[in-house]
């Protein structure tokens, strides 16, 4: 299943995202950032923080890794738009 990681998402980057991640060395990352900056064809810069089995964050890292080889572990928490109040009413303290 391709994908593109979005903040908030826990990925999973092996060996198929990078050879530096074989082994030990897989990570268990929360996404923080994708930098928009143009790589190579289906490659991307992400920052996160590395999360161990319960989910605390241990380590900031930035790796560079092939998109397809990302293994999609929790989607990020979407938010609905908040309903319009009935009536055109304003929320209190909002002018």
């Amino acid at each position: 299943m391709n994908f593109t990681p979005v903040p908030g998402d826990v990925i999973g980057v092996g060996s198929a995202a990078s050879v530096q991640f074989r082994g030990e060395r897989k990570l268990t990352l929360r996404v923080v950032a994708v930098d928009s900056r143009p790589t190579y064809y289906g490659f991307a810069w992400i920052t996160g923080y590395v999360v161990d089995r319960a989910g605390v964050a241990t380590d900031k890292r930035e790796v560079y890794v092939q998109v397809a080889g990302l293994v999609l572990l929790q989607p990020a928490r979407r938010t609905r738009s908040a309903a319009p109040l009935p009536g055109g009413a304003r929320s209190a303290g909002v002018r």
